[in-house]
């Protein structure tokens, strides 16, 4: 495949960085290359410094990703012939300039706020002190700047094991299968229990769910939801109902279950999805919305998934063997992957939940995926720099410039917005798409085929199993990011849940276990910091020392990605 960047809409056409001719060229070619070389609105500006102590060199600064700002490549080639290269975040982005200034060869000039900040890297060696500072973050600049540090992440027994067989053991991928289909089968099934009328109905929030008359106003049992909410009755909620996450404005939560979804949702969906057998029809699903208006949303990849090199389940002969990985590249570095929030971001933050699926399942094996774009492996962008391409056909949960949240089937076309791009991460095919005559949701093509829509799950086609997905919901009452927890679906349960919560459309994230679809809140109240779990059992996640909790992605570095919800500024 030789790679392209569709040219921009003509309106467009003016606001797009230009691209350096080698840059572009290089872009395109189908070979082997770093990371670096493939982010092609890159701008690198060099110079030569003297310091006072009469040590020289050339220092290279490449703003990796303009439309973001957050991104940097620092390298320093000394006189000597050594060069040294770190990788740079800068927290606050376009709100704040770097550049390199010949009239101060010490470092770097930082502009915030109309005015010009010098701040001493290497003559002083504070970029070697941040290096070795053991955080994953060093701080540069009082705080400005820091330095990303490749950090070793937290893995469970499960993931360990998991890894062990994939990476070492010759079937090791058919073993962990078994495994996965047999033991962890319904492993965390929560049967739905109707119970009576509710005295009142909660108001607020987003749009309640379409459900059955015979659901309507009931009250269903929810004392797996670890998230404490106001107005429910002795661990009991309504139906599809939305109740206000305590003490943390704008989330909201809510339960039901796929076989309460309304008639004429079901009706709208005919025969895109499969019938539901007993055990998944009453299998609980547990959701949390947040308000779009009030939050902003980040992404993280981990210290090690999803990996950047081949997927073992493309095809031999779809597979370039000249190539280290379907983009030219198996390996991110010479940047950082810490698997951890940046600590500038924690005065924001308030939610955390896991990203998609690692990359050993992130392609296609069957169906016409698997034939194109060396086997369609999922994509995803942190900060403007694509770490893995955006492939066309993909559901796609995107963060563009502008901080505006869109969930979409990636295509060609949409390359010419790529620079726009602030955070993206694919998953599969779309569970949910919007029809364009309706513009309501409707089954993705191929929720009801396991193979084309690489949906995993055993190769009889049994795909229940705990997952993890996402939708958006736009309605009068607001628009919201859905996370949704099925602690037994198959993609058709979804789409009908997601469709009774009003999306239009909606995605897989991950699945197969609580780790892989893990949700929590955080909450600082009067000093103390709070861990809120969408469910039960989600707990064992996060860490506790010497009486302290570590809360998984924020207090401590995970080899999975993540996402992250923050208030805005």
């Amino acid at each position: 495949m030789e790679f392209s960047l569709v040219a921009a809409p003509e309106h467009e056409a003016s606001l797009v960085p230009a691209i350096p001719p080698d840059q572009a060229e290089v872009y395109a070619a189908h070979r082997s290359k770093s990371v670096i070389e493939d982010q092609p609105y890159r701008k690198t500006t060099s110079r030569a410094f003297v310091l006072d102590d009469g040590r020289s060199g050339t220092a290279s600064l490449s703003d990796l990703a303009p439309g973001t700002g957050v991104w940097f490549l620092l390298s320093l080639a000394w006189s000597t012939g050594e060069v040294q290269v770190w990788h740079l975040e800068n927290p606050s982005g376009l709100r704040q300039g770097l550049r390199l200034d010949d009239r101060f060869p010490a470092g770097l000039v930082l502009r915030r706020a109309g005015e010009d900040h010098a701040c001493d890297l290497w003559a002083s060696g504070a970029l070697d002190e941040a290096a070795a500072s053991g955080r994953a973050y060093g701080p540069l600049c009082h705080g400005m700047l820091a330095v990303r540090n490749p950090t070793s992440g937290h893995r469970t027994t499960l993931e360990w094991t998991a890894d062990l067989l994939r990476d070492h053991v010759y079937g090791g991928e058919r073993i962990a299968n078994t495994v996965k289909q047999t033991l962890f089968l319904d492993a965390e099934r929560v049967a739905a229990e109707l119970g009576g009328l509710a005295p009142t109905r909660p108001d607020g929030g987003p749009v309640p769910a379409d459900v059955v008359e015979a659901a309507r106003g009931h009250l269903m049992n929810a004392a797996n939801l670890a998230l404490p909410v106001d107005g429910g009755v002795e661990g009991q909620l309504v139906v599809g109902a939305w109740y206000p996450v305590r003490g943390v404005h704008g989330v909201w939560a809510g339960v039901m279950e796929p076989g309460s979804v309304g008639r004429g949702v079901l009706d709208r969906m005919g025969g895109g999805v499969a019938p539901l057998d007993p055990l998944e029809s009453t299998a609980m699903v547990y959701t949390a919305a947040f308000d779009l208006g009030e939050f902003d949303l980040g992404y993280e990849v981990g210290t090690d998934h999803p990996r950047v090199g081949w997927s073992d389940r493309v095809l031999p002969d779809v597979r370039d063997a000249a190539l280290p990985g379907p983009d030219g590249f198996d390996t991110v570095a010479p940047l950082a992957r810490t698997g951890i929030l940046d600590p500038a971001y924690l005065p924001r933050e308030v939610a955390v939940f896991v990203g998609g699926f690692k990359r050993d399942h992130g392609a296609f094996a069957r169906g016409e995926l698997a034939r194109q774009n060396e086997g369609t492996h999922y994509g995803f962008v942190e900060y403007g720099v694509e770490l893995s391409r955006l492939q066309p056909g993909l559901a796609t949960l995107v963060v563009w410039s502008d901080e505006s949240v869109e969930l979409r089937t990636w295509t060609e076309a949409d390359n010419a917005r790529l620079w726009q791009v602030r955070h993206a991460r694919q998953n599969g095919v779309p569970v949910l798409e919007t029809d364009p005559a309706s513009g309501l949701g409707r089954p993705g093509a191929w929720v009801r085929d396991w193979a084309r829509g690489n949906w995993s799950g055993s190769v009889s086609g049994e795909q229940r199993t705990v997952r993890g997905g996402v939708c958006i919901q736009d309605s009068p009452a607001g628009r919201y990011l859905l996370y949704s927890y099925f602690s037994s679906a198959t993609p058709s349960a979804m789409a009908g849940v997601f469709s009774a919560y009003g999306c239009s459309y909606a995605m897989l994230l991950d699945m197969n276990a609580l780790e892989h679809t893990y949700l929590a809140v955080h909450q600082v109240e009067a000093g103390e910091y709070t861990v809120h779990q969408l469910v039960a059992g989600m707990e064992v996640l996060d860490q506790e020392k010497h009486g302290d909790l570590y809360a998984r992605f924020v207090g401590y570095a995970d080899n999975r990605d993540f996402f992250y919800v923050m208030r805005r500024p």
